[in-house]
C-alpha cells in the first residue's frame, strides 16, 4: 500500500517539479519591462521619460513637445491667467463638444451607451496617505541634499566649487540681460526633446570632444588648485 500511495504521488510530484522549473525562464521574460539604463530595476516614472525624450512613440512625444512648446509660446505671447483660461476653455469646448455629440447619436439610434466619459469618471485617482508620505520622504531626500550642497557652496567648503558657481553666476548675468525667463524655457524645451536623440545617433564623436574639453578644464582646475595653498595642503592631507 505504501508503494502504491508513494507511486501515485510521484506523478504529482514530478509535475510540480518540472512546473517550476520552467519559471526560471518565465522570470526572465518577466523582466522585459524593465528600464535598460537601470538593470534589474523597474522601469516606473524614468523609463516613461526615458522614452519620451528618445522619441521611442513618435505620436506621444510630438504631442507633448508640440504641447509644452505651443504653452509656453503662449506664455511668452500673453498672460499667465489669460493662457489658462483658454486652455481651460478649449479644453471645454471638446468634452462638451463631444458629450453632446454622444448624446445625439444616442437619441438618433436610441442607444443606451450611456455616459461617454463613464470609463474615466470611473477611475480611481484618488491619493492614500501611504503614497503620499512616501513621495514626500523621497523629496525630502533631494531636498536635504540641495540645502547641504548650497550650504557648501555658499560657506566655501570647498574654494574652487564655490568659485565656479560665482562664475556661473556672472555668465548668467548676461544671459538674463539678453534671455527673460520663458525664453530660457523655450530653449530648454528645445534642447531636451532634441539633445538626446542627437546624442544617441552621434554618440561617439560627441564623447569624444567631450573628453577632450573634460581634459582641458581638470588640468585647468588642477592648475588653480596647484597655485592655491590652502587648497594644495587639504589635498596633500
Amino acid at each position: 500500500m505504501a508503494d502504491s500511495s508513494a507511486a501515485t504521488q510521484s506523478p504529482s510530484v514530478s509535475s510540480s517539479s518540472s512546473g517550476a522549473e520552467p519559471s526560471a525562464p518565465g522570470g526572465g521574460s518577466g523582466s522585459s519591462g524593465t528600464c535598460p539604463t537601470l538593470g534589474t530595476k523597474s522601469c516606473g516614472s524614468f523609463c516613461a521619460v526615458h522614452d519620451l525624450i528618445f522619441w521611442r512613440d513618435v505620436k506621444k512625444t510630438g504631442f507633448v513637445f508640440g504641447a509644452t512648446l505651443i504653452t509656453l509660446l503662449s506664455l511668452a505671447a500673453f498672460s499667465v491667467i489669460s493662457v489658462v483660461s483658454y486652455l481651460i476653455l478649449a479644453l471645454l469646448s471638446v468634452t462638451i463638444s463631444f458629450r453632446v455629440y454622444k448624446s445625439v447619436i444616442q437619441a438618433v439610434q436610441k442607444s443606451e451607451e450611456g455616459h461617454p466619459f463613464k470609463a474615466y469618471l470611473d477611475l480611481d485617482i484618488t491619493l492614500s496617505s501611504e503614497a503620499f508620505h512616501n513621495y514626500m520622504n523621497a523629496a525630502m531626500v533631494h531636498v536635504n541634499k540641495a540645502l547641504k550642497f548650497i550650504i557648501r557652496l555658499f560657506l566655501v567648503e570647498d574654494l574652487v566649487d564655490s568659485l565656479k558657481l560665482a562664475v556661473f553666476m556672472w555668465l548668467m548675468t548676461y544671459v538674463g540681460a539678453v534671455f527673460n525667463g520663458i525664453t530660457l524655457l523655450i530653449l530648454a524645451d528645445l534642447l531636451v526633446f532634441s539633445v538626446p536623440i542627437v546624442y544617441e545617433k552621434y554618440k561617439t564623436q560627441i564623447d569624444h570632444y567631450v573628453g577632450i574639453v573634460r581634459d582641458q578644464t581638470k588640468s585647468i582646475v588642477e592648475k588653480i588648485q596647484a597655485k592655491v595653498p590652502g587648497i594644495a595642503k587639504k589635498k596633500a592631507e
